[in-house]
């Protein structure tokens, strides 16, 4: 009799620990996805400011284009798919790796830049098209960034994305 309870107290203690093992393999994997998860967005982040910089010395609109000229495009129009979602925009030169290297990532993080519209400011409206002027002070260019980070695994992706208006010079 007592060999039966030894056993079944023995077969509780196996499932027992089974089952605290599984639970600890569900926790780890679910740690490294969120590190993983992080680690993309961060990438994305840090791309994204490398893209802002990058617009900081942008002094014309004419390098824009449809086909994408080093990861600078021209919205996509109504209808078209995304420029973020077409195929290979994220391998080439259709998109920019960014200045900023990240540790630790699949891949490092890439960004493109898309010029969306030219807005005149209305608090300067009496001058505008002045023909005796001779810049373009009263246009803000607004561009849209779009950054991909990869996490530690090529599985863990995260794009981010920001608006950017700015006069160019």
């Amino acid at each position: 009799m007592v060999l039966f309870i030894s056993l079944v107290m023995l077969l509780i203690l196996t499932i027992l620990g089974v089952s605290a093992v599984q639970t600890t393999i569900l926790d780890v994997r679910m740690a490294r996805n969120d590190h993983d998860s992080l680690l993309a967005f961060q990438s994305a982040e840090s791309a994204l400011r490398d893209a802002e910089d990058f617009l900081d010395g942008v002094t014309s609109i004419v390098d824009f284009t449809n086909t994408g000229n080093n990861g600078l495009w021209t919205v996509a129009d109504l209808g078209d798919p995304a420029r973020w979602d077409v195929a290979n925009v994220w391998t080439g030169a259709n998109s920019v790796v960014a200045a900023t290297v990240v540790a630790g990532v699949a891949e490092q993080p890439r960004f493109i830049i898309e010029h969306a519209a030219s807005v005149i400011r209305a608090d300067n409206a009496y001058l505008i098209e002045d023909p005796y002027a001779s810049s373009a002070t009263d246009r803000i260019e607004i561009f849209r960034v779009t950054a991909r980070g990869v996490g530690g695994s090529a599985n863990s992706r995260v794009l981010l994305q920001s608006a950017y208006g700015r006069i160019l010079d």
